[in-house]
């Protein structure tokens, strides 16, 4: 029996470093035949139609029921850590039954499942990246909770080996390697041609997806001083101008021409692609003459692994700079065409400009990221000035020496046949699964309270955690976005009271959901087949007014007990009443009041049930123009 993988990580079809981390990875593994795959894709919902393309199951990673995904929106950090995989990740394991669970991603976006009841029963890998010190906190905290502890880059093992975490290794991202290739002088320059580049062009090339951790200012300011230089220079961005910098205003800033900054265009209908001064989105075609088809290459379309490597071809030199990095897998493919890398010596960064890499380091300076406390670099503008000069003037055979050697040694170590091999001797090392996915339904489930009693505390910050630990029972830390997202709601003028009751009603919601009341507890066992039951939820008005029924109520139905339900808030109002004979809190399910009496095959926990507020408070119904006459005998049955 083939042993089954479900593998949590970015679509195999994202235009990511981790999507294409999968691509490669799970078609080595599914070349050789040996194993089920199941592909856990972020961001992506559970029955998404794209995600059929995969020759290997591939199913999302958030609800389909958009009333459910509206609910997990209104938490920025809930529907964030349901994007990595959280929210659906206990039913995916019970339905898919894994023998081997690989979990790849920064490690916030894992880090959920070390805690859960099967992690440790079945074979399981968090294969992540960390790309600052000092290391993550929950990085450092979980390590020893995680046999399989594998980080992407040297920079992040060798500091959680210091702090004792021995069993830490490095398994760098994959690449396919044989996509990646310097082309020919003549295929060279002909790509030139077709975009409009002279050969006399000297073009600086920037891989990247437009993060403020990319650090574009720096280039720009190194890149306007090496122009001064070398006038027919040129920087190719190949990158999304949707987000990010405005790399526009920060060129105008350096007097650099819009002209002599290059990015590449991806069309949408033909898929061809063109490298040019950037104009602006959906810009007509240039290949097939569709309107408003090109726009700027991105995560959701992009160029082809084939495309892109016809744009490295394009450049002369690569310079990635870069303020911290898990990987950075363009540098990876660059040194594959065999330029000449300049990076930024920190970091992932600094295994990159080892000895043998064919990468030049360029200089920094620390500074330290707010709130994180994380040290980040800002790397020296006029290291990347000095450098680019000295790739410049590079004689020719030493430029294609190093250019070799930075090829080869990717090849050495980031190419799928290597990492694929690596992952392949773990799998077929693992024992199959001996775990009892059904009983981990129970075991999972952690209760909230929302009643809990939580104090005013004036530090903020604190405040925040304390709603996180108090009311959902759970940890939590300034990195994450949720906290971020509670912090900047306070620093808006939000009131403490809304933000308290919105965890208040998570917390709730989360109880109804996994501890659901059970009515036959919440009743007398004596007055079985004498009960009714009023039902008012809210408001504190409503639920004072209905007060003065239940003298006539019981007046009526002397032989029966009356129960009345309303949310926990509203018991005070109704504590001393003498007719009343027990109170239950409201329950959604309540709504359906003929199950509650018997109906079909129901059990009867009530005799009779009034619920005036569904046709008040769910659906005004009693309005009447104002005419109606109101008998006072009348509202004791409604």
């Amino acid at each position: 029996m083939k042993k089954k993988i479900l593998y949590q990580s970015d679509s195999a079809l994202a235009k990511t470093g981790f999507g294409r981390n999968t691509k490669a990875l799970l078609s080595y593994l599914y070349k050789t035949g040996k194993y089920e795959i199941v592909s856990y894709c972020c961001g992506n919902a559970r029955s998404a139609p794209t995600l059929q393309r995969t020759p290997w199951k591939s199913i999302g990673t958030l609800p389909d029921d958009q009333n459910q995904l509206a609910q997990l929106n209104k938490d920025p950090g809930q529907a964030r850590m349901a994007s990595y995989g959280a929210y659906l990740i206990d039913e995916v394991v019970k339905q898919e039954k894994p023998d081997v669970y690989i979990a790849v991603q920064d490690i916030w976006g894992v880090d959920f499942a070390v805690g859960k009841p099967w992690f440790d029963k079945i074979n399981s890998v968090i294969w992540t990246t960390l790309d600052s010190l000092p290391i993550l906190p929950t990085a450092v905290d979980n390590a020893s909770k995680i046999k399989n502890y594998w980080i992407w880059s040297n920079f992040a093992t060798k500091a959680l080996h210091e702090k004792g975490h021995t069993h830490v290794k490095t398994v760098h991202g994959c690449l396919e390697t044989k996509n990646f290739y310097r082309l020919t002088d003549e295929n060279r320059k002909q790509l030139r041609a077709n975009n409009g580049i002279s050969d006399d062009t000297y073009i600086v090339g920037f891989v990247f997806r437009n993060q403020l951790r990319k650090s574009v200012p720096n280039l720009l300011e190194g890149f306007k001083k090496f122009q001064a230089d070398v006038p027919k220079a040129k920087l190719l961005l190949h990158t999304h101008w949707g987000e990010g910098w405005n790399i526009h205003k920060l060129a105008d800033e350096h007097k650099i021409s819009k002209d002599d900054i290059l990015t590449t265009y991806y069309c949408g209908s033909c898929y061809g692609y063109k490298v040019k001064p950037f104009t602006g989105q959906e810009q007509k075609c240039d290949l097939c003459g569709a309107e408003k088809t090109m726009n700027t290459t991105n995560v959701g379309a992009g160029v082809s692994e084939v495309q892109l490597n016809e744009i490295y071809n394009l450049m002369d030199v690569y310079c990635h700079p870069f303020t911290s990095g898990g990987q950075e897998i363009p540098i990876q493919e660059a040194k594959l065409t065999e330029l000449i890398t300049l990076v930024t010596d920190y970091s992932c960064g600094e295994e990159q400009c080892e000895e043998g890499s064919g990468s030049i380091p360029l200089e920094w300076n620390k500074y330290v990221e707010h709130q994180t406390e994380f040290i980040k670099a800002s790397t020296c503008a006029e290291s990347i000035y000095q450098n680019l000069l000295k790739v410049y003037y590079m004689p020719k055979n030493q430029l294609e020496f190093m250019g070799k050697m930075a090829r080869q040694w990717v090849i050495d170590g980031f190419s799928v046949e290597v990492v694929g091999k690596i992952f392949e001797d773990f799998i077929d090392n693992c024992e199959p699964t001996n775990y009892d996915f059904e009983k981990q339904e129970e075991e999972e489930k952690v209760r909230n309270f929302p009643d809990a009693f939580v104090e005013n505390i004036p530090d903020d910050s604190e405040w925040i955690l304390s709603l996180y630990k108090k009311i959902l029972n759970r940890d939590n830390t300034i990195h994450d976005d949720g906290y971020k997202y509670w912090m900047q709601q306070i620093s808006n003028k939000t009131p403490r009271k809304n933000i308290e009751d919105y965890f208040r009603k998570v917390a709730k919601d989360h109880n109804d959901k996994n501890f659901p009341v059970k009515i036959e507890d919440l009743l007398d066992k004596e007055d079985e087949g004498k009960r009714i039951l009023y039902i008012m939820p809210d408001s504190q008005k409503d639920v004072f007014l209905i007060t003065s029924l239940f003298k006539s109520l019981k007046e009526k139905y002397p032989d029966y007990n009356l129960y009345v339900s309303t949310k926990l808030e509203n018991f005070p109002i109704l504590w001393a009443n003498e007719h009343i004979h027990k109170l239950i809190p409201y329950s959604e399910s309540f709504d359906n009041v003929l199950s509650l009496e018997g109906i079909g095959e129901s059990n009867e926990y009530f005799t009779m049930v009034f619920a005036p507020y569904l046709t008040t408070q769910r659906h005004s119904n009693y309005i009447h123009n104002m005419k109606d006459v109101i008998d006072k005998d009348y509202l004791c049955t409604f």
